[in-house]
């Protein structure tokens, strides 16, 4: 027999744990409540007298919760002071962020600025000795040290201005880190329920748990309804853990973990740093920079472009050596040591500075910028973004499933029809009426009651001070309603003795609750010792019901006349776009309860149906333009919801989601397809209701599998597949579980649909920002490397037109301020005129590498022009001066060009007028400015550092008028014909269905439904049927002049086995063929219309995106 263990040689903590034992104001310490959960140990539970001796030791009552006024003897004093000071508050620790020296340091950590530092200090030493040699004549000045000095000066600007940006990236993000990690959740303090920020619970709080949480902290298990946690994230075990009382088994909650289904209460035992889940995060912090797609496509881009330029610099340094030893060999004498030293640094120092410029580490840092300020920006559009990629993924979504209840709706409900106990209600002002009619004894008190013990919903106050109801927005509608009939919810709560509970699930689409009857319960005709609650999804709870309850209060056999008028309530209800919900109940004995005793599925039989209420959610504001948007913008719009088939098509067509051609089906539709006919639907499927979780991951998969980049929408637990499926998740940050929010990618901070198209026109920002500067880029790359090689092979002394230092400015232009003005630009509803890019696409496209090529040339061909030619067109001779006022000009040229090729790079997408709301960006306006101002400061102060010197005012004007010339020839490029090239190299994404061709396709359905119900009307009475020949789907389609796509799905619907069948089919049997001239004529000028308009609406499309 192996030897007993001591508890804690048995169970070893699974995190080191350094917490010091403090036994001061409370009778427990830190470390023992640590060691209750790591590892769960119920003995030391018992040890400390259970869950109700430990919520002494913490001085806390487990019914109502901590005092609010605990430890405030003033107004001025914070409450909990004392608490928080001894267990902490539920704030991890800031974590360790890079001081300004490390990224000065990071950005340094360059292998060419290295290099270049190391050539720029052997210059200075070089120039220095120069300067003091004997060799050095009397009257010059000493100014060898310049040219090091300079290229150093040039070295740190740069690598300050690269600290600078990510100092300012890593306070941006780190805000919004801040801002994803803050929620809302409910506590029971002074006995009431009431919202705080996960900040504020403290060791003691009583803490309510829902589905869809992520537990923020260690907590033990109090009392509660089937409440199962997945502690994986904690343990790394997958499996569901059932929550019991500490007599039963598991009570032990760790934080981090996830309320998969349930409900209860728990008492906090750890919080912060000292919480199971706070120590993981403090033992796994680090610094790790998020990548993303674009970044490491631009970095594989930026490596290309870095092997030609060294492949460049390789090439010159060696051909300028060669030439300056032949050209040395050829004098008369050959050159000292010490000038064939400087002459060899200076070479060196030139093909280094090669490497500098082409070497496009601006774009990855173009990248950053653009991200760090559009997640800014987003999130003052209410979009949280949790996962960087998905700023950029955004911009090229193809396809937007979206929620219908807080998203396209308010989110805001309110009863305003029913039909309860057989008597209607048909808006607010009836809801007293109604009241009178039924019975005051039998009826209105067990609606009450089912509304207030079948729910979760309570009042608080809100921000102003005034009272409303928290929690699911359908019971919170219900709550509102009984409230104005004069019930008092918290009462009827406070009398009911709960049973069971069974909380509202995605399959079931219901919530029940089991009460003991008691004498204060609402009375019945069928009264027994329990009753059973139950609400949901009208046809769902209505299958369920076997009688219904009439306006006396009496139980009534549901036959099938009754059972048709209320399917028939309901459809009205639905199509009138009401969300419709049944409300039931049913008596059971003590016996019957027991037999019930599956913990997980409800007893949903023999219910008495209460009556059905609609309840109305009207559309958000501006929903059906951003919808239009969309549509414009080639992104194709479905609604998914767990709503009424006829609720969610009415409201689909009211937003402009449902629209001729377009397909509706449910959920078990959908689920009993093959895979083959769920991917030949899905293209025209427009709206999912009745749908669940797993529908969503369906629809997901199905457009994936087409190439599509799906953006989805999520609140509950049970999404969180479909949003991490999804290429961009979004939750819903006010109605959203944790869970969902873990999953998602972006949060919406008002769960508002118009927020979608603000993360859809921020993305395509993003991804034009960085094509916008990368045009700009490589222009400046191609043409810098060309010009400096060309001038200094051919120029007398191996010297570049361009100085190292010059280029160093330059380079500086082109990397961050070009990024930071490019790369910001705000984004414009003319986002929304083009479709998406295909993920598959080159970063450089067909306009961009024209523009790209034409400018490069046109730059060296105008700079080798200025500098062979230029003598004469600028009235210069071959003094040293004028060779230098020559190199001034050269320079000045090729700044002014870049400066206007930067306005001609805000637009790469064909645009003609590049001004467009270029008043508008004002850090593009402040960067040219900059630029500008640098380099008149340059010319005209930097002489000895930059080799230049100041120019007059004509030869000012002359260099800004040459420079502006970027701007025409930009438009020629623009405008040359791209012979079918851009054609071939189409970079749109592939549209599974168009809105003209569903519509066309609708239409031909229309004249073919048209045409058989005029011909049936038109047939002889009392005649026999006949047996037409079967019409050939080619016939028709000639008859109306267009051939409809095989795979049209318009009018169509879905028999019980789930496939799909034409409403309308082509072939049928009885239907006459057309007789009358006149029918013809008709159908063909119907037709022809309806092609002309279609064509048309074609036709705006394609002039829209010209």
């Amino acid at each position: 027999m192996p030897r007993p263990h001591h508890d804690g040689e048995q169970r070893r903590p699974l995190l080191h744990n350094n917490t010091e034992n403090n036994n001061g104001a409370f009778d427990v310490s830190i470390e023992e409540l640590q060691k209750l959960v790591d590892p769960k140990s119920p003995d030391l539970l018992k040890k400390l007298g259970g869950c109700e001796g430990l919520a002494k030791k913490l001085r806390v009552n487990t019914s109502s919760g901590l005092s609010m006024d605990e430890g405030r003897e003033r107004s001025t004093d914070a409450p909990f002071a004392e608490r928080q000071k001894y267990f902490g508050r539920n704030i991890l620790p800031e974590a360790h962020s890079k001081t300004f020296l490390e990224l000065l340091w990071a950005s340094y950590n360059d292998k060419t600025l290295i290099m270049l530092t190391i050539a720029s200090i052997v210059s200075l030493a070089v120039g220095i000795w120069q300067d003091y040699s004997p060799q050095h004549p009397p009257d010059e000045p000493r100014v060898g040290w310049v040219e090091g000095t300079a290229i150093l000066v040039a070295v740190l600007a740069v690598v300050l201005t690269n600290a600078i940006n990510d100092y300012q990236k890593e306070r941006q993000f780190k805000k919004l880190n801040s801002k994803k990690e803050d929620r809302q959740v409910k506590v029971v303090r002074g006995g009431k329920q009431q919202q705080i920020s996960v900040y504020d619970v403290n060791v003691g709080d009583i803490l309510e748990l829902e589905p869809g949480e992520i537990v923020p902290v260690d907590c033990i298990y109090l009392e509660g309804h089937n409440l199962a946690c997945d502690e994986s994230s904690a343990t790394g075990e997958s499996d569901t853990m059932k929550k019991q009382t500490e007599d039963k088994g598991d009570c032990f909650i760790l934080s981090g973990s996830k309320v998969l289904e349930g409900v209860g209460r728990a008492l906090v035992i750890a919080v912060g740093e000292h919480s199971f889940f706070g120590k993981i995060m403090m033992a796994m912090r680090d610094d790790q920079d998020e990548g993303t797609p674009l970044q490491a496509k631009l970095d594989t881009l930026a490596e290309q472009i870095a092997k030609l330029g060294f492949a460049a610099a390789i090439i010159m340094l060696i051909t300028l050596v060669i030439k300056y030893f032949i050209s040395a060999a050829l004098m008369p004498e050959f050159p000292p040591v010490a000038d064939v030293l400087a002459s060899m640094i200076m070479i060196v120092i030139q093909a280094i500075t090669i490497i500098v410029v082409a070497v496009p580490e601006g774009l990855p840092m173009a990248v950053t910028m653009a991200l760090a300020f559009a997640t800014t920006q987003m999130l003052k559009d209410n979009n949280l973004v949790r996962v960087l990629a998905a700023c950029e993924t955004m911009g090229n979504a193809t396809a937007i499933c979206s929620d219908k209840t807080g998203t396209l709706t308010q989110n805001k409900m309110t009863v305003v029809r029913g039909t309860i106990a057989h008597e209607h209600f048909n808006n607010e002002d009836e809801i007293q009426q109604w009241s009178d009619k039924v019975d005051k004894e039998n009826v209105i008190p067990l609606v009450h009651e089912g509304i207030a013990c079948n729910s979760t919903a309570f009042e608080d106050k809100d921000e102003n001070g005034n009272p409303e109801f928290i929690g699911s927005k359908t019971e919170c509608a219900l709550l509102q309603w009984s409230k104005r009939l004069g019930s008092d919810y918290e009462a009827l709560r406070h009398d009911a003795k709960v049973a069971k509970v069974y909380p509202f699930a995605s399959k079931r689409k219901t919530m029940t609750t089991i009460i003991e009857t008691r004498e204060n319960s609402a009375s019945s005709a069928t009264s027994s010792d329990y009753r059973v609650h139950v609400k949901g999804a009208s046809e769902i709870v209505l299958k369920s019901c076997s009688h219904y309850l009439n306006a006396k209060g009496e139980s009534k056999e549901l036959k099938e006349k009754e059972r048709g008028m209320v399917s028939n309530v309901i459809t009205e209800y639905a199509n009138n776009a009401l969300r419709t919900i049944a409300l039931a109940y049913r008596d059971i004995s003590s016996g019957e309860y027991r037999s019930s005793g599956d913990e997980d599925e409800p007893p949903l039989e023999n219910l008495v149906l209460l009556g059905i209420v609609g309840i109305m959610d009207p559309l958000r504001p501006g929903v059906v333009e951003s919808v239009a948007k969309f549509r414009e913008a080639g992104v194709f719009v479905r609604m998914i919801t767990g709503d009424n088939l006829n609720t969610a098509k009415a409201i689909a067509r009211n937003a402009g989601i449902l629209t001729k051609g377009g397909v509706a089906l449910t959920g078990p539709e959908l689920r009993a397809m093959s895979e083959e006919q769920q991917l030949e639907v899905i293209p025209r499927l427009q709206v999912l209701a009745r749908s669940s979780p797993t529908d969503k991951t369906i629809v997901v998969k199905c457009l994936q599998k087409k190439e599509q980049v799906v953006g989805m929408t999520g609140d509950g637990t049970n999404d969180g597949p479909a949003l991490k499926m999804a290429d961009v998740g979004f939750s819903m940050g006010i109605a959203g579980t944790e869970v969902a929010k873990e999953a998602s990618d972006i949060i919406l901070m008002d769960d508002n649909f118009n927020s979608i198209l603000k993360a859809l026109l921020w993305g395509r920002s993003v991804n034009d920002g960085v094509r916008k500067f990368l045009t700009f880029q490589l222009t400046v790359n191609i043409a810098a490397v060309v010009l400096s090689f060309i001038s200094a092979v051919t120029s007398d002394d191996s010297e570049s037109i361009l100085s190292a230092v010059q280029l160093l400015w330059v380079n500086l232009i082109m990397d961050t301020l070009a990024a930071l003005a490019l790369a910001t630009e705000p984004p414009t509803e003319d986002l929304l005129h083009r479709k998406p890019i295909s993920k598959y696409a080159h970063l450089i496209n067909y306009r961009m590498a024209k523009m790209i090529l034409g400018q490069a040339i046109f730059q060296v061909a105008i700079n080798l022009f200025v500098i062979y030619l230029g003598k004469p067109v600028f009235h210069l001779g071959d003094s040293e001066e004028d060779k230098v006022v020559l190199r001034t000009i050269v320079f000045n040229i090729f700044v002014f060009l870049q400066v206007f090729n930067e306005i001609n790079c805000r637009r790469i997408d064909g645009t003609i007028n590049v001004f467009k709301n270029m008043w508008h960006d004002w850090i593009f306006l402040v960067v040219q400015i900059v630029v500008v101002l640098g380099q008149f400061m340059i010319v005209t102060f930097g002489g000895i550092a930059f080799k230049t010197t100041p120019l007059t005012p004509m030869q000012w004007l002359w260099t800004i008028l040459i420079g502006s010339l970027s701007l025409p020839i930009g438009l020629v490029i623009r405008l040359l014909p791209d012979c079918g090239i851009e054609e071939k190299f189409n970079e749109d994404a592939q549209q599974l269905a168009t809105y003209p061709r569903m519509h066309w396709e609708g239409a031909i359905d229309d004249v073919r439904s048209k045409l058989r119900v005029y011909s049936w009307i038109r047939r002889p009475h009392g005649h026999h049927r006949r047996t037409y020949p079967h019409r050939s789907e080619s016939a028709s389609s000639s008859l109306l002049g267009s051939s409809p796509p095989a795979n049209s799905r318009y009018g169509t619907m879905n028999n019980n086995n789930g496939n799909v069948r034409s409403l309308f089919p082509s072939h049928q049997h009885g239907s006459p063929p057309s007789q009358s001239t006149n029918r013809f004529a008709s159908l063909v000028e119907i037709a022809e219309n309806f092609n002309r308009s279609a064509s048309d609406a074609s036709d705006r499309e394609q002039q829209k995106h010209r």
